[in-house]
């Protein structure tokens, strides 16, 4: 674990980053990588990695833009897709990730982060998680594909299907 960093990707990640997303079998569009390292490049999006010389043991994209409509009010930035592959959870390797992206948007001068998160049993982890280090749901209800969901509506239980999250990042939890 100790040989495992921190970094922002750079363009020749992607095939490491392709492979670890089918190793996951985590289904991403064929075009998913390359349009976060043009939104990259273009200052919208950060994409971080925690891996070694080797291999990605995890990844997650800091929006800077997020189209969730009260974070982009409210001018809060996003952390987006967070994923660890299961040989390295429980390991503080996502609180790493998290503590990062939380460090850039300080460093931007941002008071507030943004996060969300799937509803189902198998966000369980990032649940508890979010709420250890200081999340707190946004007040607005869920959102299915970060649209709002009213009272009556119906929709799939699927990882579209989230509770927003945000932490004012001038506390100490």
């Amino acid at each position: 674990m100790e040989n495992l960093k921190i970094s922002h990707a750079i363009q020749e990640d992607l095939t490491k980053l392709r492979g670890f997303a089918e190793a996951l079998r985590h289904e991403e569009d064929v075009d998913y990588f390359p349009r976060q390292f043009e939104h990259q490049a273009a200052r919208r999006r950060v994409i971080i990695l925690a891996q070694d010389e080797e291999a990605i043991a995890g990844y997650c994209i800091l929006n800077w833009e997020p189209k969730y409509a009260f974070f982009k009010k409210m001018g809060f930035p996003e952390i987006q897709d967070l994923i660890v592959h299961p040989q390295f959870r429980r390991r503080g390797l996502a609180t790493r990730m998290i503590d990062h992206c939380e460090a850039a948007a300080r460093g931007r001068g941002m008071d507030y982060m943004g996060i969300g998160v799937g509803l189902h049993h198998r966000f369980g982890a990032a649940q508890r998680l979010y709420a250890r280090l200081g999340y707190i749901p946004d007040g607005n209800g869920i959102t299915y594909d970060r649209q709002p969901v009213t009272a009556g509506e119906f929709r799939p239980v699927d990882d579209d299907l989230c509770l927003m999250m945000v932490k004012d990042l001038a506390l100490k939890v």
